[in-house]
């Protein structure tokens, strides 16, 4: 008779999976308190290497990079298994740290962005896969939720910390701090990675054409997010430019269908990237408006924002839970909620709003995001032959990347053109009405997939 496994052994703790999990959070957790603390100290940086017309290259090189290091680590998951890439991601995770630690200028800084990226890209796409043969099916939303979880204290102390150290210290403790953690995630990951991550049994052969499309890509979201930083007709234009790359790209990246929202994998891969573009769209403008409008500190300005990461941590908890409804329909409940968010937002923002609704109408839309992320990864996992996973996993976070890239810079024309002297964040208003749009109008594309994808 099959031994009966106990409650607390069924899902992230048993013994066999507990090293992986603790090894998972940490991993995650040192990733986000990175990309949490560099955005904190990134003026001090640009300031002390005397690259203040850099600004906006240290991200927009990490985001361009991660696109391709998606890409690539899946094709190596999907063809050589999960443990090459993972095991080689962790690192050159550790070593584009150290670079930038010790880098004496911009061109240095930039070049271990491109390092961290690339692995940081592969690490995470390597971990999906793993996340689909170290746990039981029933078991991977409470995987995803954890994952989520792992965001909860970089959010809330993240930007405290990097700020205290950028400030008493020096800013180059923001990484050099975290290279031996992360060595320490490898090896409590090293155990499960070697009884997990062999290849798969039987492969789909490389698929033609993703290695060009992944630069392709990388340049592409390299062009729309340096486009979506500035305001000039030049930058709009290469950003019109990286949407044409990138268009052939995704066809090569994404699940057949996916941009006609296909039911199954392509409607989930969609879904990704609509809701993270959505979402983020109305955040990055949250503090500007609550700075502006309402003469919010920018430390005060900031809070709705770790508010969100409260509530996405509660959301993707729940929806670990949910094992009756479908998915689609979790995710389409995910787009409501930030549906909801946004609506929140037009009576909170303009001048004569309430600001304080900010701050619940935030934590709803952060609960929605909790519980329709994890859910488009919990689907696509499900759905994928383990021959696949690699490459829609990669599909998933590009879709993410590309939603936030292409939603936060049309976000960006749109309130740069109808600002004006008197009111710089006149355009907000209308962009949220037009998320406030979105948002059921997305739910309602992922429900009706649902509805047409066979039982």
């Amino acid at each position: 008779m099959a031994a009966v496994e106990s409650p607390s052994d069924s899902a992230l703790w048993h013994p066999s999976r507990r090293a992986f999990t603790a090894g998972l959070v940490l991993v995650i957790t040192l990733v986000a308190f990175e990309a949490m603390g560099v955005g904190t100290a990134l003026p001090t940086i640009v300031a002390e290497l005397d690259a203040r017309q850099w600004y906006s290259w240290p991200l927009t090189t990490f985001l361009a990079a991660s696109a391709l290091g998606t890409v690539l680590g899946g094709r190596q998951a999907d063809t050589r298994g999960a443990a090459l890439p993972l095991l080689v991601a962790l690192p050159s995770f550790a070593v584009g740290l150290v670079i930038a630690a010790v880098a004496p200028n911009m061109p240095v800084l930039l070049v271990a962005r491109a390092v961290q990226g690339i692995s940081g890209g592969t690490l995470i796409v390597s971990l999906y896969v793993l996340i689909a043969q170290v746990y039981p099916e029933r078991h991977r939303p409470a995987a995803f939720g954890a994952l989520s979880s792992a965001w909860v204290v970089p959010a809330l102390f993240g930007p405290l910390i990097a700020g205290l150290l950028t400030e008493h210290a020096s800013w180059r403790w923001v990484f050099g701090g975290l290279a031996p953690l992360v060595l320490l995630g490898a090896v409590l990951l090293v155990p499960a990675v070697r009884r997990h991550g062999a290849a798969p049994e039987q492969t789909c052969g490389p698929r033609r054409g993703t290695v060009p499309a992944a630069f392709a890509a990388a340049a592409g979201v390299m062009a729309v997010n340096w486009a979506a930083q500035r305001e000039s007709v030049p930058a709009w234009s290469l950003g019109v430019a990286g949407v044409i790359v990138l268009v052939p790209a995704l066809l090569r990246l994404f699940p057949k269908g996916t941009l006609r929202a296909r039911p199954g994998l392509p409607i989930m891969v969609l879904g990704r990237g609509l809701l993270a573009g959505l979402f983020f769209t109305a955040q990055a403008f949250v503090p500007l408006s609550l700075t502006v409008a309402h003469g919010y500190s920018p430390a005060t300005a900031g809070v709705p924002l770790t508010v969100g990461s409260l509530g996405w941590t509660l959301g993707a908890l729940w929806q670990s839970r949910q094992r009756r409804w479908p998915r689609e329909y979790l995710v389409a409940r995910g787009f409501v909620l930030v549906g909801l968010g946004c609506a929140g937002l037009v009576f909170a923002l303009p001048g004569w709003g309430v600001a304080w609704l900010v701050f619940a109408c935030w934590f709803v839309a952060g609960t929605g995001m909790g519980i329709g992320i994890s859910s488009t990864a919990v689907a696509v996992l499900a759905r994928s032959p383990e021959a696949d996973r690699g490459f829609n996993s990669a599909a998933l976070q590009i879709s993410d990347m590309l939603g936030q890239a292409v939603l936060v810079g049309a976000g960006g024309v749109v309130v740069a053109s109808l600002a004006t002297a008197a009111d710089p964040v006149a355009g907000v208003l209308p962009l949220d009405l037009a998320l406030l749009v979105a948002a059921p109008a997305a739910a309602a594309l992922v429900l009706r997939a649902g509805r047409a994808q066979p039982r």
